[in-house]
């Protein structure tokens, strides 16, 4: 079983190509304008163990906001399209990941249901290496709304930016590792309706 996906997607705003295989090694290069958002995506890759190929040209001029959530909905997109009908996966992962003084938790279902519930009161407004905090939650908003994922996001403690928003990126990308990670016990779609699809 292949679960691979390739996407391109051009608007006004951001031209985002993007590649996904979910059984990699975290290798790939990872070019959006923003080196900050890039290192997340090299953490997500490696601690995903997937290999992630993204390319974005986008109007940074205006700010990172569109690359940011434009990549997150092709990341989306890819994902969800990469996970074919679902048979065979684990469906569930939970992550906390410590980050020094910072600490983050992440839950997901692979529901087919997009829900976000993002609780970073830490995370005060500001920039990192060219990205906004806030872009952190817009980020996996995307995601989660173009995958069809429930997805449960906090942090539990911290005080420096970085350290916050890099825990909530390996504890989504660990968490996503263990949810659609292949089951051998499970012989069809984990659901007693039948689909995760829809």
């Amino acid at each position: 079983m292949t679960r691979t996906a390739s996407i391109d997607r051009a608007t006004k705003e951001t031209d985002v190509r993007l590649e996904l295989s979910l059984d990699g090694t975290g290798d790939g290069v990872r070019e959006t304008g923003v080196g900050f958002f890039d290192h997340m995506l090299d953490l997500l890759a490696r601690h995903g163990r997937m290999d992630l190929d993204v390319k974005v040209t986008g109007d940074l001029q205006t700010g990172g906001h569109h690359t940011v959530e434009d990549t997150g909905i092709v990341f989306g997109q890819a994902l969800d399209r990469a996970l074919g009908d679902r048979a065979g996966i684990y469906r569930y992962g939970t992550a906390t990941v410590p980050m020094d003084e910072a600490r983050a938790t992440c839950s997901l279902d692979i529901s087919g249901r997009p829900y976000v519930a993002f609780d970073a009161p830490q995370l005060v407004p500001g920039v990192t290496g060219g990205f906004d905090h806030e872009l952190t939650e817009e980020f996996f908003r995307a995601v989660a709304n173009a995958a069809k994922l429930t997805l449960h996001l906090s942090v539990e403690r911290g005080s420096n930016a970085h350290h916050i928003i890099e825990a909530l990126f390996k504890a989504f990308a660990r968490a996503l590792r263990a949810a659609t990670s292949i089951d051998p016990t499970e012989t069809g779609v984990p659901s007693t309706k039948g689909t995760l699809t829809t």
